[in-house]
């Protein structure tokens, strides 16, 4: 999710065109594709027979006028052209049969993950928590596919997967926070008329920064008079002011360290680092919780101020349930930087734990660094990722020959992060967050319900840090019954680990059922 967590980067490519200012109409660069298969698969022993369609839906760059005349020189021009890969149970009317709209985060990433591993009919087998052998990958019927309760549309962003981008300032048009939102609320008002399912209960699943679009998403929506039943959020990032970068480049902001430091505790459980082994794992982490929000955050407060004889204890403490020496916790003065502490848990055995998902290890790149330099977890896994997909698409979809599929595009540092929430009269020159948007919503429409999942072992986006935000999302209190939250022994990416994947799908299944209105 961040430059760290970006899986994989590819040449960003942008096509201009220009048309001329005697044309009636100006030339469209893309137009939506489709291909149609069928199939089939098993949940729970029943086999769902569906209908796939592999294609793509065009929008336009916010303010784009259809019927502006093609000399008007502030109409903007950009276009994108969003790949999705549509699942449609066949004889289920669309009225009693739930639409959900998947797609992973980023921001730049395709939603290969999500369809590959999680949801979708089949999912490529990878190792647990160690490195996948390289392919011959095997793709398996998917067990838990969501199919047994409601359609699936995974999308890509705008420039990932078979989509592409064009015009005159197309990545300013694409490329940030509110560009990206209005991007996917356009391409779900346009998928609900091209196949007719605007009377379908409709969900969002977003993982990571999906999160982040999907916590944005309900209001934009409700503004086009779409109300959803339930919004899933995978590892949730909502607030960006609580990521636990370095702590030099951002003084005075502890949040962060305070929000991290019970997956760091979860992490040294369970790689046996610390000096006393907790037998059992969730009592551990109420104490490492209690710990943060007490006598951690109060340390942290005082600054400066905080006497040599307090800051002893607080990193005796720190290692108690971090496993990090303590000479090494008086030298970063208490504050834990997630690449660091990657680098230093297992620093005796030149390993370097994952990013995404700490269960994971590799070999320490640069024994000397002060942080990470790889995630461990995404070279393990996006081969196989990306490999199974490029087979499937191909030769059971039918879609992409000839094509490059972009799992990834590199467009973390170029994104434009200003976010302009209800109620302020411009983007916001600070680090983006969404929960403003996601606590109108809820207002807007009291009975939308929003799940959150997250896994003990991910540092990149802390599951205390998804429960913190949650508990400060501002509505009423009869509104915090809308929320449910589940958390899994498991990293950033749920579904790696299979009896997480097993209880995942029960809990969306439950949620989505519950949800519904149907009869």
């Amino acid at each position: 999710m961040m430059k760290k967590r970006i899986l994989l980067a590819v040449a960003l490519s942008v096509c201009i065109s220009t048309a001329s200012a005697n044309e009636q109409k100006p030339l469209p660069y893309f137009k939506p594709t489709e291909v149609t298969s069928t199939g089939s698969v098993t949940v729970n022993g029943s086999r769902i027979r569906y209908q796939a369609v592999a294609g793509t839906l065009v929008v336009h760059a916010k303010g784009w006028n259809r019927y502006a005349p093609a000399t008007d020189k502030k109409n903007p021009t950009a276009e994108a052209a969003m790949f999705y890969v549509a699942y449609f149970k066949r004889g289920a009317p669309a009225a009693d049969r739930p639409v959900t709209f998947l797609f992973n985060g980023g921001p730049g990433s395709s939603t290969v993950w999500l369809h590959m591993g999680a949801f979708g009919p089949v999912r490529v087998v990878t190792a647990d928590h160690t490195h996948t052998p390289p392919a011959p990958y095997q793709i398996v019927n998917n067990d838990y596919s969501l199919l047994d309760v409601s359609d699936l549309v995974f999308v890509d962003a705008p420039g990932t997967g078979f989509g592409r981008i064009a015009g005159p300032n197309a990545a300013q048009s694409f490329y940030g926070v509110d560009q990206d939102v209005h991007a996917f609320a356009t391409f779900i008002r346009e998928f609900l008329s091209k196949y007719n399912r605007w009377n379908s209960p409709k969900y969002l699943l977003g993982e990571s920064y999906g999160t982040m679009r999907a916590a944005a998403l309900p209001l934009a929506l409700e503004h086009e008079s779409i109300d959803l039943n339930g919004v899933m959020l995978l590892s949730d990032i909502l607030d960006w002011d609580l990521m636990p970068d370095n702590p030099r480049l951002n003084p005075s902001v502890d949040l962060p360290y305070i929000v991290a430091l019970p997956s760091y505790a979860a992490t040294a459980w369970y790689h046996h680092r610390l000096p006393e082994q907790p037998q059992h794992l969730l009592p551990f982490l109420r104490k490492v919780e209690h710990f943060a929000t007490t006598e951690y955050t109060l340390a942290l407060m005082r600054g400066n101020s905080l006497s040599t004889a307090r800051q002893n204890e607080i990193a005796g403490k720190l290692h108690e349930y971090t496993g990090l020496p303590v000479s090494y916790l008086l030298k970063s003065n208490l504050r834990i930087e997630y690449g660091a502490f990657q680098k230093e848990l297992l620093a005796n055995e030149e390993l370097t734990t994952g990013t995404l998902d700490t269960r994971f290890t590799g070999p320490t790149l640069n024994p000397l660094s002060e942080t990470a330099e790889y995630d461990p977890q995404s070279t393990a896994i996006s081969s196989a990722y990306v490999s199974a997909f490029n087979t499937y698409v191909r030769t059971t979809l039918h879609y992409g020959q000839n094509e490059y599929y972009k799992p990834g595009i590199p467009v973390y540092s170029s994104w434009d992060y200003r976010h302009q929430p209800p109620g302020a009269s411009h983007p916001l020159i600070m680090l983006p967050n969404v929960l403003p948007d996601l606590a109108v919503a809820m207002k807007r429409n009291p009975l939308m319900k929003v799940m959150v999942n997250g896994g003990y072992f991910d540092i990149s986006t802390p599951f205390y840090e998804g429960w913190f935000e949650m508990h400060h999302l501002p509505i009423p209190p009869n509104l915090q019954h809308n929320i449910q939250y589940h958390y899994y022994k498991t990293g950033h990416m749920i579904y790696v680990h299979l009896p997480a994947l097993k209880q995942l799908h029960h809990n969306v299944v439950a949620f989505i059922r519950s949800t519904d209105n149907l009869k």
